[in-house]
């Protein structure tokens, strides 16, 4: 039984590391994509809920959802979802990348305390240790804050992100154990969608490409994957794995775009994996 457990725990932790990678490669599609934000999530969640309609609109789906009580969890999730990209998007236009990055990734210290009171998971030496180490090595990847009144809406909205990206872990924890992942996916993905239809006005059909591929991997492939990987994996360790994904970014970016980092930005990634691998290492 232990040997299953450990088992499950390490395709959990693939899954969640996957899913991490697929959505670090989202900046560069949105930098490619040349249209506002909530347009691109409009059309590549539509894209998403077609696809991950055909599954759930198979029996063996069908009795998942059994009343409006039911459908309160995802339509929660999809709010708070959309209130994450929001705000994670406003910061990164209000203030620096690295105080957008920074603020964001106070998700791990959030979901301590908030996996603690309601999921009764306690953070223990070792992910106190690895959460010390990856933010050490997220602000030195980063170069640390930029501080300023220009900077105070973007930093304030960060913090937000970084909120509302810790109550998604808490919540696709807790939700993870009550659906499939393709069926939180797809009504989750289905809400943002009716709540974002009052604004969309045009289709950006040069987009297409890039609604198609967001659509398929970041709203389809990746949350599934992160949703089943929570079945087995605690908040905690989620959330500490989080980390990975701006080095995850910068790894694309130098493949991708051929930016290079500097020595500093090195050494913060590698901080970071090291967290990671603290994480991942055994049973506490």
């Amino acid at each position: 039984m232990n040997n299953l457990t450990t088992e499950s725990r390490r395709t959990g932790y693939f899954f969640i590391l996957f899913a991490i990678l697929l959505w670090s490669s989202i900046g560069i599609l949105v930098r490619l994509s040349e249209v506002e934000i909530h347009v691109l999530i409009f059309y590549s969640l539509l894209v998403s809920i077609m696809i991950q309609g055909v599954v759930v609109s198979q029996k063996k789906y069908r009795g998942e959802i059994t009343g409006l009580k039911k459908l309160s969890y995802p339509f929660i999730l999809g709010i708070v979802s959309m209130l994450n990209n929001f705000t994670f998007f406003y910061a990164f236009q209000n203030t620096t990348i690295a105080n957008a990055v920074l603020t964001h990734y106070t998700a791990p210290i959030i979901v301590a305390f908030l996996a603690s009171a309601f999921l009764g998971e306690k953070a223990t030496l070792r992910l106190i240790t690895a959460m010390v180490i990856a933010s050490a090595g997220l602000w030195i990847l980063l170069n640390g804050f930029s501080v300023g009144e220009a900077h105070g809406y973007g930093l304030a909205a960060g913090l937000a992100s970084g909120l509302f990206y810790a109550i998604i872990i808490i919540l696709s924890r807790s939700y993870s154990r009550h659906f499939s992942p393709v069926v939180l996916s797809f009504w989750a993905n289905t809400f943002i969608v009716v709540m974002l239809l009052p604004f969309i006005r045009a289709v950006p059909l040069h987009a297409w490409r890039s609604f198609l591929v967001m659509g398929i991997v970041h709203s389809t492939i990746a949350p599934i994957l992160y949703f089943k990987g929570l079945q087995t994996v605690t908040a905690n360790r989620a959330a500490v794995l989080g980390y990975i994904e701006p080095v995850s970014a910068i790894l694309l970016s130098m493949l991708l775009l051929n930016e290079k980092p500097g020595i500093y930005s090195a050494f913060g990634g590698v901080l970071i994996l090291f967290s990671g691998y603290l994480t991942m290492k055994g049973e506490d």
